[in-house]
């Protein structure tokens, strides 16, 4: 699949999201300095969440408290929204650093909204992973999408993943643990190769709630294409979801070592040209280990396998050496040569 600019795929490395979700508070300026920091570290992608809460939400939401909140998720998201000026603004800041923005629609007119601003991809919460509707509404715009499959199973996910292949769009399947923060217990790393079996059409990738890079990283040497955090400035900040975010230090560390864990996973078996120095040396040449006269048919006891490998008869060819006769003297420790057998 193409996200902007940028092509995501397992031939590419990972694409890291930042996700900024609700943890500026509200605050565009806190918003915008997640957003430099983000790019200062090497950061290709801003995700945001687009909550109009009265499009989102039903009166009931007002007496249901997250696990992770001690008001009502009504209350939490309505001190956290972004205005729908101050969200084109973040937009444009994070487009005039170079950086790709997207947003989670957690409505059909927060998904109106972020269609009419231009977002060149749609990110689907997990948990409106299995939200038909909205799911349909949103693949009619043309975009690709990327869903979450927090809460979700295998069989759960077909009809959200028929809709998006029916309108015909490119999309990524993230494997989700919706607990903040996700303690390894629960974690399903063994979602990744899941999801990646199931639904052969999607890019796969890892959206991590846990505490610390570990399993993100871990899921790139299982095929995950895009790998998604939380992210603040700082993790003194309060907030529902700064107990499972990273920050600018840690989102710097999960690029770089996830690029490396891209290259080394698609490095094929083989000895390759910088080892030849050490091969040399560090591989065995077959020896006499006891002084042996010309003439002497070469049992396996009268040889042995030493360093260095700069010898002309390698360890792995010991067996070739037994029963052949000498053409001349050898002492212990003296390397064989082919030209010594007959």
């Amino acid at each position: 699949m193409k996200i902007a600019h940028r092509e995501v795929s397992p031939a590419h490395p990972p694409l890291v999201i930042a996700e900024i979700g609700i943890n500026h508070g509200g605050d565009l300026d806190v918003a915008k300095t997640m957003v430099r920091l983000a790019r200062d570290a090497g950061c290709e992608c801003i995700k945001h969440q687009t909550h109009i809460v009265e499009d989102e939400m039903t009166e009931e939401a007002k007496e249901i408290f997250p696990p992770n909140a001690d008001v009502s998720i009504w209350e939490v998201m309505n001190r956290c929204a972004l205005s729908r000026e101050d969200e084109v603004r973040l937009k444009d800041y994070t487009e005039s650093l170079g950086m790709i923005y997207i947003s989670t629609p957690f409505s059909r007119a927060a998904a109106d909204f972020l269609n009419e601003i231009g977002v060149p991809a749609f990110k689907i919460g997990s948990g409106e992973a299995d939200n038909l509707p909205l799911i349909r509404h949103i693949a009619r715009m043309g975009k690709p999408v990327i869903l979450s499959t927090g809460m979700q199973t295998i069989d759960t996910m077909r009809a959200s993943v028929a809709i998006l292949e029916a309108a015909g769009i490119d999309y990524a399947l993230l494997e989700c643990t919706n607990l903040y923060p996700s303690p390894p217990e629960i974690v399903s790393l063994r979602g990744v190769t899941d999801l990646r079996e199931a639904f052969p059409n999607a890019v796969v990738g890892f959206s991590d709630h846990s505490i610390g890079p570990e399993m993100a990283l871990a899921s790139v040497a299982l095929g995950a294409s895009i790998l998604e955090r939380h992210y603040t400035d700082s993790r003194y900040r309060i907030g529902p979801d700064i107990i499972c975010s990273m920050d600018p230090a840690e989102l710097r560390f999960l690029i770089d070592r996830s690029r490396e864990i891209h290259t080394a996973l698609h490095n094929e078996k083989r000895r390759t040209a910088p080892e030849e120095s050490v091969y040399r040396f560090a591989r065995a040449s077959v020896v006499a280990d006891r002084d042996l006269p010309e003439g002497h048919v070469i049992t396996e006891a009268d040889i042995w396998a030493r360093r260095p490998g700069s010898g002309e008869i390698p360890g792995y060819d010991f067996d070739k050496v037994v029963g052949k006769r000498l053409t001349r003297a050898v002492p212990r420790n003296r390397q064989l040569k082919w030209s010594d057998l007959a």
